[in-house]
């Protein structure tokens, strides 16, 4: 039985080399649209494991935070 996995999404295994190194699988590395050079972020959990970002992404989303924190408070 073969499984298909929904459109969207990956699944792939990966080794960690000697120096700690994965390599992104070319399948989720065409997904997320990443090309060599791109910064990624590493976010890890003790509890909830490891996640990796685009970077740009995650940099613009808290910049919109800090913003809206420098916005006065409405309805003061």
């Amino acid at each position: 039985m073969v499984m298909k996995i929904p459109e969207g999404k990956f699944m792939s295994t990966v080794k960690v080399g000697e120096k700690g190194q994965i390599v992104i699988p070319k399948g989720a590395r065409d997904l997320f649209n990443i090309k060599p050079g791109d910064t990624l972020l590493l976010l890890a959990d003790k509890q909830k494991g490891i996640a990796i970002v685009q970077n740009d992404g995650y940099l613009n989303f808290a910049k919109e935070i800090f913003e809206a924190q420098k916005k006065p408070e409405e309805g003061k």
